[in-house]
């Protein structure tokens, strides 16, 4: 259907409304046009293909007044918006006519006119229209961009406003009936496809001295920004680092810096951060930036210039996190610091001459932003020497006190809590790396003493309301907890100056007295943040004592009593998410540093049934928790009362602490993926420990240096822990357990004998791989260890075998014992039944009867009922004939026989009286040993 259209009656006459008419009324088709659409007055009579070869004819030159008048015609017939079909033609025309400007001047006004109609709705006669003629509008728009080379400034701000315009979509003038318009976004989804955005970033580079046009493509850019896909285009196009290094251009209206800001912000937000970041971290970029920022901040007054400022640290704040980004060479980092700490450190320097910050939000805002940026910058290393010459230390330490009373600050009181707590966050990542200038402000004592008002009762009422101030609202909590975690930041460091500073300063006791103070005042409120400060309390002190006797004779028995207090928390908490979790790691670090090694402080630990505690809570069976715990428990299996204070303690279902090793020993293989039978036997004689990982990976060639895959597969799980702590309790002499469990037993004391077996194999391997060819001698000698490692594996099978033999044989045994039983007691109350029946029988007497059978009732309730004895909690053992009474506690049955030989499962059974060899190389033949009651006696406290 052509183009060509008459305007429609329905133009004159409102819609709904009626005439009276003796004609027959007509109903009118909504949607659809006719074909007389002439008749109808849509638009006017125009063939667009006749106007396009008239434009494309050059030679005659007669036809410009022709082509002008026929590019007016075109203006009027599509004065109320341009038909999608119709869009591409058009667009072509104004081509045509910019390509005329240069040599036929008067071609500017008929350009100017058509890109006017740009800013018209997009007319659909179908709902499908928008689909159809995507590609025609997308590239038509994309025409826009290129059409900005043409050197006329009227039309590129022409330009500028249509695009404009598609963010401020307007309803058409008027209803041209068959028609209806595009979606308002439709045009913004075609400038995107068609890649506008790329193009008007390329433009800017035309007109760099050009301010009015300049700030029409701002302004365009700022608009097109707001998409993603427009982002990813202008990030192509270099567009962050254009528009950054043009930031400081002369510009009275001050329009330049505003629209950039807001381009940069938009890309930031919307593109690749690290694309950005890359394009900013040049000298020009940063430059620019530094003078912006300068000016503002020394010349800003208003409200807006404050913003503006802010907005312009915090992209520098993301560009700095680049580590090569040149901060320091373009004199940034240097300018910063200065402005960080004018308020704080007194400067002569004319940058910050008579400058002052006011307590309004942008420059409270402004001050937080200085402190990150510190933080930022000081990831830097050469960035040190900057912060010494700029006492940054000194400065933030000017908040690490207790707030002055009826002293004039231009903060208020909340104000200066924020800057406080986010002054010592900062300190946190600044001090470590200065320890010379941390220790010349007297930085522990600063800290210890504020610490101590922390504690204190001194009224003060905490605003609590800041990300750095979560949880301390109406306490010094948030203070305490920002100081705590300076300390730790401090005695990480390892520098045994300040660490020796901090113990003569009383830090160790202060520690304790505060984590003390704090469990006797519980706080549910708080508990999240009350937790972390008891953490890291651990944590310091764990610091402060790892390698120093004396200190942790200074922890003593106070400190052991708050480890305690932590440990008996209830399991159920550890899931809670607060992070009880956390305080128990630092804990078990806390007995690895404080406790360990000292004497007195192990045996207050043992006496206060600290082993009891940490096999409870190696019961829990959580990974996380197990190695960490036997790692305790083999250090503390070196001091001779640790064993009977193991071998006492009972879990779950009277489960023995060997019982619970050698559990977790099957758990840690069965993740491994070691292969083992049904009953636990090793299958794999030659390799009985390989785990499925092993299994998988190659032998290769490593230097002498490198750790082989055997090797490192010891540090990687629990079993060689757990193989050193039953060595340590001595594997003849462990109770409670079961068939199952001396089957396990079996393998885990051959593990020393298994590992050195599979390294000799690795060697072996290696050899091979290496082609290398060993003398006679050496030959012999490897082939006999292999051989005698496989030898091993295969005598531990056998064993395997016979105990679990023996046991079928004891299970059969048992079986019959009770069926025989089952048999006696059957023929009893036959017998019993008859009695009674003969009873009955010769006795007439109904009295008689009647005592009998209530009798006989009253001992059928007595047999059902009867009590038997139960084993009783035994309090005297046998132990070197030292008796003592056991600490009261959990409760625990000591057996000074193991269990096997007094009534276990393997009771009455030749296994029963084997004892496992425990020498190293080949299994040696078991002997029958008889078994001997022994007295009991106590355990030692």
């Amino acid at each position: 259907m052509s183009t060509a259209q008459a305007v429609a009656t329905a133009e004159t006459q409102e819609p709904g409304s009626r005439k009276k008419s003796n004609t027959p009324r007509q109903i009118p088709v909504v949607g659809v046009v006719t074909e007389n659409e002439e008749a109808q007055g849509v638009f006017k009579p125009m063939d667009l293909n006749h106007v396009i070869k008239l434009l494309e004819e050059t030679d005659k030159d007669d036809f410009e007044e022709k082509q002008l008048k026929c590019v007016k015609k075109l203006v009027q017939c599509f004065q109320n918006g341009l038909p999608l079909r119709d869009l591409a033609q058009i667009f072509k025309i104004l081509n045509l006519c910019a390509g005329k400007i240069e040599k036929q001047p008067r071609f500017i006004e008929s350009a100017y006119d058509i890109l006017k109609l740009c800013s018209l709705p997009f007319l659909k006669k179908k709902v499908s229209d928008e689909i159809t003629y995507a590609e025609d509008t997308a590239n038509s728009i994309a025409l826009l961009g290129d059409l900005m080379k043409i050197p006329n400034s009227e039309l590129r701000i022409q330009i500028c406003k249509c695009i404009v315009d598609f963010y401020h979509a307007e309803p058409p003038k008027k209803h041209i009936p068959g028609y209806q318009q595009a979606s308002s976004s439709y045009k913004i989804q075609m400038a995107e496809a068609g890649g506008l955005a790329k193009t008007m970033v390329q433009a800017m580079t035309l007109f760099e001295n050009q301010l009015v046009e300049k700030l029409w493509v701002l302004k365009v850019l700022q608009h097109l920004s707001t998409s993603e896909v427009n982002c990813t285009l202008m990030i192509k196009a270099q567009a962050a680092s254009e528009i950054c290094a043009h930031l400081n251009d002369p510009d009275p209206s001050g329009q330049v810096l505003f629209r950039s800001s807001e381009i940069l912000w938009n890309l930031l937000e919307k593109s690749s951060k690290e694309e950005i970041i890359q394009q900013l971290s040049n000298f020009e970029c940063l430059l620019a930036l530094k003078e912006v920022f300068k000016n503002l901040f020394m010349r800003g007054v208003s409200h807006y210039d404050r913003q503006l400022r802010n907005d312009i640290l915090v992209i520098t704040t993301i560009i700095a996190d680049n580590p090569g980004a040149p901060m320091i060479e373009c004199g940034f980092t240097k300018d910063l610091i200065l402005f960080a700490t004018f308020n704080e450190v007194k400067s002569q320097n004319p940058l910050v001459k008579g400058l002052k910050l006011s307590n309004s939000y942008e420059d409270f805002e402004l001050k937080k932003l200085l402190f990150n940026i510190i933080v930022i910058l000081c990831k830097d290393l050469p960035t040190t020497q900057l912060l010494i010459e700029g006492k940054v230390v000194l400065a933030l330490f000017t908040y690490v006190k207790k707030p002055e009373k009826h002293k004039a600050v231009e903060w208020s009181s909340a104000q200066y809590e924020e800057l406080q707590l986010h002054a010592i966050a900062t300190l946190s990542s600044v001090a470590p790396l200065l320890i010379e200038e941390y220790m010349l402000c007297q930085g522990n004592a600063r800290v210890l003493a504020f610490l101590e008002w922390c504690e204190s009762e001194d009224p003060f009422f905490s605003h609590g309301n800041s990300f750095h101030g979560t949880g301390g609202r109406g306490n010094k909590f948030a203070q305490m907890r920002y100081s705590l975690r300076l300390l730790r930041a401090m005695v990480y460091l390892e520098d045994e100056i300040l660490n020796t500073d901090l113990c003569e300063k009383g830090a160790i006791q202060q520690m304790i007295g505060i984590f003390k103070n704090i469990i006797s005042k519980p706080n549910e409120n708080e508990e999240a943040i009350v937790l972390e400060i008891q953490s890291d309390i651990l944590l310091i002190l764990s610091s402060l004592c790892e390698l120093h006797i004396q200190r942790k004779e200074i922890f003593g028995t106070e400190g052991v009593d708050i480890v305690l207090h932590v440990m008996k928390t209830d399991p159920k908490k550890l899931q809670s998410g607060l992070g009880h979790n956390v305080l128990l790691f630092s804990t078990l670090d806390s007995i690895w540093c404080c406790i360990l090694g000292c004497y007195p402080s192990e045996d207050y630990f043992l006496e206060k049934e600290g082993i009891f505690l940490l096999l409870d809570l190696l019961a829990l069976n959580q990974k996380k928790f197990c190695n960490l715990i036997l790692g305790i428990m083999v250090e503390f299996c070196d001091n001779p009362k640790t064993a009977a204070h193991v071998n006492a303690w009972r879990g779950k279902k009277n489960q023995t602490a060997a019982s619970l090793l050698i559990k977790l020993w099957r758990k840690e293989e069965k993740e491994l993926g070691v292969k083992r039978d049904k009953n636990g036997k090793i299958i794999d004689t030659k390799r009985p420990l390989f785990t499925s990982f092993q299994e998988e990976q190659t032998i290769i060639p490593l230097p002498a240096n490198c750790p082989s895959i055997a090797v490192l597969d010891v540090a990687e799980n629990i079993r060689a822990k757990i193989y050193a702590v039953l060595d340590k309790l001595d594997f003849e002499n462990l109770p409670g357990l079961s068939t199952e469990d001396f089957v396990t037993l079996c393998i885990i004391h051959r593990y020393l004998d298994f590992k050195i077996g599979e390294i000799w194999n690795e060697i072996c391997e290696e050899i091979k791989l290496e082609k290398l060819r060993p003398v006679t001698s050496d030959r012999k000698i490897l082939e006999t260890i292999t051989t005698a490692s496989e030898s091993i594996g295969k005598m531990v099978a056998s064993l395997q075998s016979e105990m679990i033999e023996s046991q079928a044989r004891q299970d059969v045994q048992d079986e019959q014992k009770v069926y025989a039983k089952i048999q006696a007691t059957h023929k009893q109350r036959e017998l019993a039944n008859k009695s009674w029946e003969n009873f009955v029988a010769r006795t007439s007497n109904a009295k008689t009867l009647k005592k009998a059978k209530r009798l006989q009732e009253k001992a059928i309730e007595s047999s059902r009922y009867s009590k038997r004895p139960q084993n009783a909690i035994l309090h005297q053992t046998d132990i070197k004939g030292l008796n003592t009474t056991v600490p009261s506690g959990p409760v625990v049955t000591v057996e000074s026989t193991p269990a096997r030989l007094i009534g276990g499962p393997l009771a009455d059974t030749d296994i029963a009286l084997r004892k496992l060899p425990i020498q190293g190389g080949a299994l040696q033949k078991v002997k029958a040993v008889k078994a001997v009651d022994e007295p009991r006696k106590s355990i030692p406290t």
